[in-house]
């Protein structure tokens, strides 16, 4: 409870169940009128309030589960417009106080406003989007430039640049091609003479496009090998469930070995975003089983993903298996040298992000803090108004840094100048309302106030570790491939299918955070694996274009050869 009420709802409240009929009820609100109450209504009415006050507290409390449970099903966002509507400004809201002594903070110098007033977009993609788009460039049937205008005769013509029109087309997601060799026999000696194998019949049937393709349908996508089966039988070209997990899986060994250097790389760097979800795996032989003291070994089965970031270059790492996140990261850094100083580790505050044996410095995230007042905006609008007004100060102070480029000592040095009076302030507010009673604080505002001042330190390190992030956003939506898999195709049969959606969730995702085509980029590994074999580090995503060219400019003795016969897919 806030405001006016200050009593303390017990959680075992002394209610009664007491049996009353409508007349008597009716009797007893006529005594309550006429201010007449006999000595044994003091107790019925105790009784009622009692009931009142504890049912009104379950339902203040379903109301705001049920809030949270409506935007998990249904989506929605949390920014501050949708959440509090209109009112104050973000710089007003900051600068305000109900006491002279600091309870509110200060008023903050505001961020400088962009340069250029964003516009609305029309919701359509101009030609620059289509990266992936074959170009086809079309010359006037008649006219060059500097030729004389056939309208006037007296002027030269001169290019102005290209009129643009974009025509999609569909097509299925593999195709197959049918080649019928002709072949022909004598009549006498009965020789047989077949026609020539053309070049694109050559090679195996199920080809390195095919697997690409089959891998980030499944793993970037979200579409079970059934569905797929599904589809491309009614397109005509069979591809049962089955020979789709022989192809990925046969294929794997070359992307897994560009996976394990991404995690050997990775350890190198200094930021890293950790968390985890809930997975099905079915046959669970082969995965180690963590020691959770007292003897017992834990059996559930989750995916972690590590989001690690360095130099405006971002890689996502994926895990599953019994070990939790902090426990999969733990094993990402033995691979560190001890030299290095210790890296910003950002995650929730739950326990299973963490474990002894890490060295980092921690950072919790802001976001879910700021979440638990969120779902409590219909219950305590001017607090939760208050709090999140404060906190989307800070996160336009870091929109700013992000704008104009900052390092992260410059970033570091704006938020100290804009971000760390709000800050102070708003920690000076949540401490009054416990201190002078204004919360319970066993409400479920009071609870969110307690989880922010317990983990104030590591919610507030962007104030004093350069390049400490404010949330782990980028790892929640990380998470969200192992989740869609997991609504989709609901479960890993084996430990090898959740290892195969490891290896292939990591690179299509790191792809993607690092605006690089995830499907040209498989096609390109799985068509030059002796290469890939022999220096898996050099096809990283952001360094496997440069190795491609080193390859092309070397010669065709230096292209890769045919994968070897376990490498590759049999025919069927």
């Amino acid at each position: 409870m806030a405001g006016s009420a200050k009593r303390k709802r017990s959680s075992k409240p002394d209610v009664q169940v007491v049996d009353i009929t409508i007349d008597d009820l009716n009797r007893l609100l006529d005594r309550i009128e006429q201010r007449k109450l006999e000595e044994t209504d003091y107790d019925l009415l105790l009784q009622v309030l009692r009931s009142y006050d504890y049912v009104m507290g379950l339902l203040r409390d379903d109301h705001i589960r049920l809030n949270r449970l409506k935007r998990l099903l249904f989506g929605g966002t949390e920014t501050l417009k949708k959440v509090v509507g209109g009112g104050k400004s973000d710089d007003q809201a900051a600068a305000e106080g109900a006491e002279s002594d600091g309870d509110a903070p200060s008023e903050p110098t505001p961020p400088e406003a962009p340069d250029q007033a964003a516009q609305a977009g029309h919701g359509r993609n101009g030609a620059d989007q289509y990266k992936a788009a074959r170009e086809v460039l079309v010359e006037h049937d008649r006219l060059r430039p500097d030729d004389i205008c056939p309208e006037c005769g007296g002027g030269k013509l001169y290019e102005i640049g290209p009129r643009v029109i974009v025509r999609v087309s569909g097509q299925p997601p593999l195709e197959a091609t049918v080649y019928r060799l002709q072949r022909l026999r004598c009549k006498v000696c009965g020789q047989l003479f077949h026609a020539e194998t053309p070049p694109d019949a050559q090679g195996r049937k199920y080809d390195e496009t095919a697997a690409a393709m089959i891998a980030l349908l499944k793993y970037g996508s979200g579409m079970p090998f059934n569905r797929l089966a599904r589809l491309e039988e009614a397109l005509g070209t069979p591809l049962p469930p089955s020979t789709q997990w022989q192809i990925v899986s046969t294929y794997l060994p070359i992307p897994k070995l560009v996976y394990h250097a991404l995690i050997h790389e990775v350890s190198h760097w200094d930021l890293y975003h950790n968390d985890d979800t809930t997975i099905k795996i079915l046959n669970k032989l082969g995965l180690e089983k963590p020691d959770c003291g007292s003897g017992r070994t834990r059996t559930g089965t989750f995916t972690s993903t590590v989001v690690a970031r360095r130099d405006g270059v971002d890689a996502a790492l994926f895990f599953s298996g019994h070990r939790h996140a902090g426990e999969n990261l733990a094993a990402v850094l033995r691979d560190r040298p001890e030299e290095l100083a210790a890296p910003i580790q950002m995650c929730d505050a739950l326990s299973r992000n963490m474990t002894d044996e890490l060295r980092t410095i921690v950072a919790h995230c802001l976001a879910h803090a700021r979440r638990n007042f969120v779902d409590l905006v219909d219950v305590f609008p001017e607090e939760t108004e208050y709090v999140l007004r404060q906190l989307s100060h800070v996160y336009r102070v870091d929109a700013e840094a992000r704008r104009k480029g900052l390092s992260p000592h410059k970033r570091l040095a704006l938020h100290r100048a804009k971000s760390q009076r709000v800050m102070d302030g708003l920690h000076k507010w949540l401490i009054r309302q416990l201190d002078d009673r204004r919360v319970e604080p066993n409400s479920a505002l009071g609870q969110a106030i307690n989880y922010m001042l317990k983990h104030w330190e590591r919610l507030t390190q962007f104030l004093r570790v350069p390049g400490a992030p404010l949330d782990n956003n980028v790892a929640e939506r990380a998470l969200k491939k192992s989740i869609l898999h997991r609504k989709n195709s609901l479960y890993y049969r084996s430990a090898s299918g959740a290892e195969a959606g490891d290896v292939y969730m990591t690179l299509i995702h790191t792809c993607e955070l690092n605006r690089i085509n995830p499907y040209q980029y498989l096609v390109a590994l799985l068509r030059h694996a002796d290469d890939v074999a022999t220096r898996p580090e050099a096809w990283l995503p952001w360094n496997y274009a440069r190795r491609q060219t080193e390859l092309a400019q070397a010669g065709p003795s230096s292209e890769a050869s045919e994968p070897s016969p376990e490498q590759a897919p049999a025919r069927r």
